[in-house]
């Protein structure tokens, strides 16, 4: 049988617990079609369907109601070797997560102050805060709205930005306007929950234009083949900040307004080692605001207060 996630165990007994998959996602601040192929995917990994479903109902299969106590008590357990862990020597590694982008200079800021392990389970950003909200890590770079860090228990710090462009077929590498882009947002929001956000606010803002995708093309090669279909510019992501355009395509800034995908550093609030919160503090030092005074950002971003 496949090694079941802790995480998978949390979304099952929150289900449990609200026999309704929407206040149950709501709850544990994930989408809900997310939360439904994560329980479809422990049901498989068990071998034992842990819900009956249809339209208008939720209820747990005998299978299911058997394990809730088993799984809270574990779960618990697992609480409670977590606060454990926190309280013993901090001889142990700082372990810091990441989404597509660390400070390239990471181990030097935090020389003399921690001994730092970059985990290499590379994930998106609303599950790296949820690693460090569970105790899986204790520092993550992501991006992350105030609420999520509010609702999860975390602290978020400023630690970068992204200036995000339009990549267009031709040779015009002049400026475009917001409002006269295309944004792509992908179905697929296990993967793409925070991209999908963000893009869709940016969108209602500006009126620039959605094209809705099923493939993953939010970056890599079927990017460009999006970008070269479309008629009009498309806003890069995070992840293909640094990738080479083909030859046929070329970058455009965004203006009216700029625009800025921000990278936070994020703890727990209650966090107790000490050299997690010396490493947290040493990586932040000196970061600034990175000119974000001149660029749009969404409304429930942690950063926003800082355009003055």
């Amino acid at each position: 049988m496949p090694d079941v996630e802790l995480r998978q165990l949390r979304y099952f007994l929150a289900v449990a617990e609200e026999l309704h998959f929407g206040r149950a996602a709501a709850r544990l601040l994930i989408a809900g079609p997310s939360l439904s192929q994560q329980i479809k995917a422990l049901e498989r990994d068990l071998g034992v369907p842990l819900f009956a479903r249809d339209r208008r109902t939720v209820a747990l299969t005998s299978a299911g109601a058997a394990l809730v106590p088993e799984v809270r008590a574990l779960l618990e357990r697992a609480d409670e070797l977590q606060r454990h862990a926190r309280q013993l020597s901090g001889s142990r590694p700082v372990r810091i997560g990441y989404v597509n982008w660390l400070p390239p200079d990471l181990t030097a800021r935090t020389a003399g102050v921690a001994q730092l392990y970059v985990d290499a389970w590379v994930v998106p950003s609303h599950q790296q805060a949820a690693r460090v909200a569970d105790g899986s890590l204790d520092l993550a770079v992501c991006w992350i709205r105030r609420s999520e860090a509010a609702q999860l228990g975390l602290t978020a710090q400023l630690l970068g930005a992204d200036r995000l462009y339009a990549v267009a077929v031709g040779t015009d590498t002049s400026p475009v306007q917001a409002k006269d882009i295309a944004v792509l947002v992908d179905d697929d929001v296990t993967s793409w929950q925070s991209w999908n956000d963000y893009a869709e606010e940016f969108a209602r803002d500006t009126g620039c234009a959605v094209r809705r995708i099923h493939n993953g093309a939010i970056t890599g090669p079927a990017f460009f083949d999006h970008v070269r279909v479309c008629t009009t510019p498309v806003l890069n992501s995070p992840k293909g900040q640094t990738t080479p355009l083909p030859p046929d395509l070329v970058q455009r800034p965004v203006v009216d307004p700029e625009v800025v995908w921000t990278w936070s550093l994020v703890r727990r609030e209650d966090e107790e080692r000490a050299d997690v919160i010396a490493a947290a503090d040493a990586i932040v030092r000196n970061v600034g605001d990175l000119g974000l005074d001149r660029a749009w950002l969404p409304s429930d971003d942690p950063y926003r207060a800082l355009r003055g």
